[in-house]
């Protein structure tokens, strides 16, 4: 039975063989992230060789955790909510529908929580304001990827800030290495978390045939998302085909939670083009804006092709291969030339809606041209060891991670 852990609240020791505090950080507005380092805080809070604490930013994603975590680990984990008055979360909301305000307020709000703990595990590069703020006194940071992606933005500069880094495969190792952020000693491999907290070998169907069915994942990105250009003429397509396609629509979580979108990266601001109702009505055409099924795997293993743009949830698809066509809207790849992002080598790049729809009858020729390449990359990418899950491996990487800096002194 797992010792139970002390309250959130209760100040670090220093005294030899305590054992370490470790905060998993769920600060975001959608649970999208949370499944990348639940099961790893489940696992190591069961291990009872380290008092592990969920700070959570609403009750919704506290839920989505305490799905994701082993049975009995719940218990054995410190919950800490990143409250906000309620008048402050009101003046704040109107702010939050273009940028991520809450977000950075919630982190100053509770900087005493941060500041009594080892290490802080976070998906994403908001929590190293708390780093800067907190300066000498500062936790150490590990960072795990929420995905396995190539853009830019996955290796963005400020990521050099980490302490630590626990990744899904050796392909993201060299490009931390490669971009500057960090060098191989400071990376762990790990395999994909996610994988282990969800039933992989379970595929729902979704309609009442054996049509093939179609995932289009569009991205929320202003600039490089699809979905502002041809998102309609993708789903027309299908309405066009009732008899033999089924398409699920499941863009990223945050696409329909604002209407304005700003990109930081490219300094675009785009106005998202909402649905047709006649789509949502027909029996071969499933469209899902704000449900759990959009970031639990749920879509991305019941179907048979993908299309989508930049979204890393390409690699969750291919955990049982398939086709895979990708959208480059905004012409990122030079025609003729390589694709723009590594991820799009596992399938065809299309450049409109014509081109994409006429490769699409096909779907099932291209699987299996691509197939070799998908296995290259997806091995390179996620480092699978069926005997070993990635949760155990990312909390034994922690625990290590402790016991090097208490021998360094």
């Amino acid at each position: 039975m797992a010792k139970a852990p002390r309250s959130a609240d209760d100040p670090p020791s220093s005294a030899p063989g305590r054992r370490p505090r470790i905060l998993f950080l769920f600060n975001h507005d959608a649970a999208h992230q949370a499944a990348h380092i639940a099961g790893i805080a489940g696992v190591l809070a069961l291990t009872g060789e380290a008092d592990v604490i969920a700070a959570y930013a609403t009750p919704g994603i506290r839920r989505v955790v305490e799905a994701a975590v082993p049975a009995g680990a719940a218990g054995a984990i410190a919950w800490a909510p990143l409250d906000l008055p309620r008048w402050l979360d009101a003046l704040l909301a109107p702010v939050n529908r273009i940028a991520p305000i809450r977000r950075v307020v919630r982190l100053y709000r509770h900087l005493d929580l941060f500041a009594g703990v080892d290490l802080v595990v976070s998906t994403e590069r908001t929590c190293l304001r708390v780093k800067r703020r907190l300066g000498a006194g500062s936790p150490k940071f590990v960072y795990v990827p929420h995905g396995s992606g190539d853009r830019n933005v996955a290796y963005h500069p400020e990521l050099a800030q980490f302490d630590l880094m626990l990744l899904s495969g050796q392909k993201l190792v060299d490009e931390m290495a490669a971009h500057g952020i960090a060098p191989p000693d400071r990376c762990r491999i790990i395999g994909y978390p996610k994988f282990d907290v969800v039933d992989s070998g379970k595929r729902q169907r979704f309609f009442a045939n054996d049509n093939p069915v179609f995932l289009y994942n569009p991205h929320f990105d202003p600039r490089l998302s699809s979905w502002y250009d041809i998102g309609e003429q993708v789903m027309a397509f299908f309405a066009r085909h009732p008899d033999r396609y089924n398409l699920i629509v499941a863009p990223h979580v945050m696409l329909f939670r604002k209407k304005l979108h700003y990109s930081l990266e490219y300094r675009c601001l785009r106005r998202r083009p909402d649905i047709a109702e006649r789509y949502r009505s027909m029996a071969n055409i499933l469209v899902d804006l704000d449900s759990p099924r959009l970031f639990d795997m749920s879509y991305t293993l019941a179907a048979d092709v993908y299309i989508g743009d930049v979204s890393s949830q390409v690699y969750e698809f291919l955990l049982h291969r398939g086709a895979c066509f990708f959208l480059d809207t905004v012409g990122a790849s030079a025609v003729g030339g390589s694709p723009a992002y590594e991820f799009w080598e596992n399938g065809d790049v299309c450049r409109d809606a014509a081109q994409l729809t006429a490769l699409l009858p096909g779907w099932a020729a291209r699987a299996a041209h691509f197939r070799a390449t998908q296995d290259r990359l997806f091995a390179r990418t996620i480092d699978q060891r069926p005997d070993q899950p990635a949760t155990a491996r990312g909390a034994r990487a922690l625990l290590a991670y402790c016991r090097e800096r208490g021998a360094a002194g």
